[in-house]
């Protein structure tokens, strides 16, 4: 059957639809990875978005569970160049048009997928709708993207309870989830911690209760700016003087606790190749970054705190370091999954800010 995609701006793409059929009005986005489509399609902080593969042919080494970093799939849309439907891996255990028709993800292939991103890149990302059939009302398809808002997310991608990982390791941690990736909890178990994951909704009263030796905010999705309620619990979180390590949302939420601001990048970053440099030490990371907005570096109360890092193609800001000792965040993901493991060790700075490695 033939799809289209309609942006909010009225370029119209035309492919074929290889997934389910069900009309989405949602944010168009795109991801530079070559690999990683499994973590990718799983990770939270794709709720709400339809997201535009770079790499011309997806799904070559089909699906494996151990790949997965949540419950769910999470994107809204998938846009590609080519599904691949023949899998060539030993760990597959389906194929990748199976898996996105059993969770009823929307699909098109055939799309000119790099005039796309081009056009994502000079235009900024935006809303899109993805239809099927041999036509389509433009007047009417147009209204209805122009009437869609991306709804408040943390909410729907937060765990429903606490629940705890890694049962007698050395070193307490509570996870506030945010939209978690399942590799963080587990970097932290790896490295002897016990982690307590709770609800993004929980206060700040009950965290402290657990008496943790260390507190990680997640990564999740959407406008930081929405999230008012959990940033006042963080500022209670600040307030108690526990290390804290933050990635991604939890770091601009963070930001805004501190009184910074954030803002909305034009097309942000997607992918597992993006060079993040280290102020202090001036080392190269290449990271894995999934986000749409950033902290204002202008923003930032020198008495308070300083940029950590940097983000070398385009200058904004990929970490902050408070300067009461014992809060760092930053953008980019550690936990990487897909991606490289340049900055993993952030998670053992987290652990000698507990106590650890003496």
């Amino acid at each position: 059957m033939k799809a289209w995609l309609i942006l909010e701006d009225g370029r119209v793409y035309q492919g074929e639809s290889v997934g389910a059929e069900k009309k989405t009005v949602c944010e168009i986005v795109f991801n530079t990875s070559m690999t990683g489509y499994r973590e990718l399609l799983t990770d939270p902080s794709y709720a709400g978005q339809g997201v535009v593969m770079t790499y011309p042919i997806i799904g070559s080494y089909g699906v494996c569970g151990e790949d997965t970093e949540s419950r769910r799939p999470w994107v809204e849309a998938y846009i590609v160049r080519e599904l691949n439907r023949t899998a060539s891996n030993f760990r597959s255990e389906g194929s990748l048009r199976d898996y996105l028709i059993k969770n009823d993800i929307p699909v098109i292939q055939g799309i000119d997928t790099r005039a796309l991103t081009k056009h994502l890149r000079e235009s900024g990302t935006m809303r899109g709708m993805i239809t099927f059939g041999e036509s389509f009302d433009m007047d009417a398809c147009m209204k209805e993207i122009k009437a869609y808002t991306l709804p408040e997310t943390v909410p729907t991608v937060t765990c429903a309870e606490k629940y705890t990982l890694g049962q007698g390791g050395q070193y307490k941690v509570a996870l506030l989830d945010l939209g978690a990736k399942q590799n963080i909890p587990q970097s932290l178990v790896n490295l002897g911690c016990e982690v307590t994951v709770y609800p993004a909704q929980t206060s700040a009263e009950e965290i402290l209760a657990a008496q943790p030796d260390g507190i990680m905010l997640s990564n999740g999705p959407g406008d930081p700016k929405q999230c008012g309620s959990v940033i006042e619990e963080i500022k209670k979180l600040i307030a108690a003087k526990i290390p804290i390590f933050a990635i991604c949302l939890g770091h601009q939420l963070t930001a805004l606790a501190n009184g910074f601001d954030t803002y909305k990048l034009k097309y942000g970053h997607r992918g597992a190749n993006h060079p993040v440099k280290d102020l202090k030490t001036g080392h190269i990371y290449i990271t894995s970054q999934n986000h749409g907005y950033v902290v204002d570096e202008q923003s930032i109360d020198p008495a308070v705190a300083e940029m950590s890092h940097v983000n070398v193609n385009d200058g904004s800001c990929e970490g902050v370091r408070y300067k009461n000792g014992y809060v760092f965040t930053v953008q980019f993901h550690p936990e990487a999954c897909p991606g490289p493991l340049d900055s993993a060790p952030l998670f053992e700075e987290f652990i000698a800010m507990m106590g650890g490695n003496n």
